[in-house]
Order: C-alpha cells, then sequence, then structure tokens
C-alpha cells in the first residue's frame, strides 16, 4: 500500500511540474467545473419549481419513465461539457509533452475539432450510465455488486478514450476501442487500475475536512456568524481548489499514459516505469 502511495506522489509531482511549466492548463477544469454548475441548475431548478421529483422517482420502485429520460438527458449534457472540457485539456498537454508551448486556444481548438465524436462519447456514456443506474434500483445486493464491477470496467475500459478523441481522427466507438487495445497492448488483458493521483488528492481532500469541520465546529461554538461564515468560506475553497488541481493533474497524467501506450515515449518528467504503475494485472 505505501508503495503504491509512493509511486502516486511521483505521478503527482511529474504532472504538477507539466502544470508549472503551462499554469494556463487549470482553466480547463475550472470551465468544467462551472459549466457542470450550470447544466445541474438548468435541470434542477425547473424540476423542483415544477414539483416533479415525485413523478421521476418513487421510493421502492426506482426511476420512473420520466425519471430514466430526464436522468438520460443530464447525464448527455453534463457528459458533453465535461469530456469537451478534457479534451481541450489533454489536447494541449500532449503538445506540451510533444515538446510544445499550448495555450488555452489551443486546448479549446482542438477540442472544437472534435465537437462530434464528443457528442457521440457523450451518447454513448450517458447511454451507459442511465442503463447501469436504472438497473442498480432494481436488483439486489449482489445484483449492485455485478453492475458495479461493470461500470469499474467500462471505467477502465474507457480510460484513454479521451486523450483518443484529443489526437486521433476517429469516432467514439472506434475511441472506446481504441481504448481498449491500447490498454490490452500496452498493460495485457487481466488489467486493473492502480493507485494514481486521485489517490494523493483524496487523502488532501479528506486532510481538508479533517481539519475544517473541527474549526468549523469551534465556530460555531462561538456563536460569531462571522468567523461561522469564514471558516466554511475556506473550507470549500480549499476543498474546490483541490478538486480544480487535482482533475488538472489527472488530464495531463492521462495524456501521459496515452503518450506512452500509443507512441512508446515518454516526457515532462515520467517515466516509463512511472507510467506503467497507472496499471497492473490482475494476480
Amino acid at each position: 500500500m505505501f508503495q503504491r502511495l509512493s509511486n502516486s506522489w511521483e505521478l503527482v509531482k511529474a504532472s504538477a511540474a507539466v502544470l508549472r511549466s503551462d499554469k494556463e492548463l487549470v482553466i480547463f477544469p475550472i470551465v468544467s467545473a462551472v459549466g457542470s454548475v450550470i447544466v445541474l441548475a438548468t435541470f434542477a431548478i425547473p424540476m423542483f419549481l415544477a414539483g416533479m421529483f415525485d413523478s421521476m422517482y418513487v421510493d421502492g420502485k426506482g426511476f420512473q419513465p420520466l425519471g430514466m429520460l430526464v436522468a438520460f438527458l443530464f447525464y448527455l449534457v453534463q457528459y458533453t461539457v465535461i469530456s469537451f472540457a478534457n479534451t481541450a485539456l489533454v489536447g494541449a498537454a500532449l503538445i506540451r509533452l510533444r515538446g510544445g508551448d499550448p495555450t488555452v486556444a489551443d486546448g479549446f481548438r482542438i477540442a472544437s475539432q472534435r465537437l462530434g465524436p464528443i457528442l457521440g462519447y457523450a451518447l454513448i456514456a450517458a447511454t451507459v450510465g442511465t442503463v447501469l443506474r436504472v438497473i442498480t434500483e432494481r436488483v439486489g445486493i449482489i445484483g449492485r455488486i455485478v453492475i458495479s464491477l461493470i461500470g469499474f470496467a467500462w471505467v477502465i475500459a474507457t480510460y484513454l478514450v479521451v486523450p483518443v478523441l484529443a489526437a486521433e481522427d476517429i469516432g467514439p466507438v472506434d475511441a472506446v476501442k481504441r481504448s481498449t487495445q491500447l490498454l490490452k497492448s500496452t498493460w495485457g488483458e487481466q488489467l486493473v487500475g492502480n493507485a494514481g493521483v486521485n489517490a494523493v488528492f483524496g487523502l488532501m481532500m479528506f486532510g481538508v475536512f479533517l481539519v475544517g469541520i473541527p474549526l468549523i465546529v469551534l465556530a460555531v461554538v462561538s456563536e460569531s456568524l462571522v468567523l461561522v461564515g469564514i471558516v466554511v468560506l475556506l473550507v470549500v475553497l480549499a476543498a474546490l481548489a483541490l478538486g480544480v488541481i487535482s482533475s488538472a493533474l489527472t488530464g495531463i497524467y492521462s495524456a501521459a499514459v496515452y503518450r506512452f501506450a500509443a507512441e512508446g515515449e515518454v516526457a515532462g518528467g515520467f517515466s516509463a516505469e512511472m507510467i506503467q504503475s497507472a496499471f497492473r494485472t490482475k494476480k
């Protein structure tokens, strides 16, 4: 476990070195986060005001037809926004890893040129997400475990889809196939995800709340609304900052993994051994 965390920390440092060279890469996760909030508000606020939530989901019966449709549309729009921003991030990161000097405009240009495949992949991901969610609501504990394993396998299989969309002129279905093929040819048939950038930031986020919650409690005990507001704001800002940086480093890392798998090249402080630790073979 400690070895994996050590490897993850090395990945964070290598990805951070690229981010320091191109600090503007952090813009893409911010755009993704803001876009996601806007999408959520666009769906949630009208439905709340119209009192539609009760008709979409029934306790014990799960999502109703209207709920399934709304969930699918929400997933579709949300995945489109996130995939667009991530493609822009990874596209810009690939320029840096290949020795270039990317700009924010370069990233958005790459994503705009691949908008069709991005929409297609969002449609596929939304369909998979909706189907898995609906099935999960209708099966027992064993079924939920099986669905969770299927979902995990889907996440692994599509790990390189965004870099593929950013770097290769192919459609969404072929992008999924290409991602799977690259992973199998580089890491083998029976592969599973290893600890990565998210493991380190997960611990950091835990630390933020571990420190933040007691501070909020102390502020509440002090009966000072101003102090409570300041502490809550600082905790939220710290969590948001960690989330944005984590997303940026994860995108950079996925670009490095793709370049290693597709081109056999490493750069930007990454090593072949470091990239190999992205996945491991099942025992």
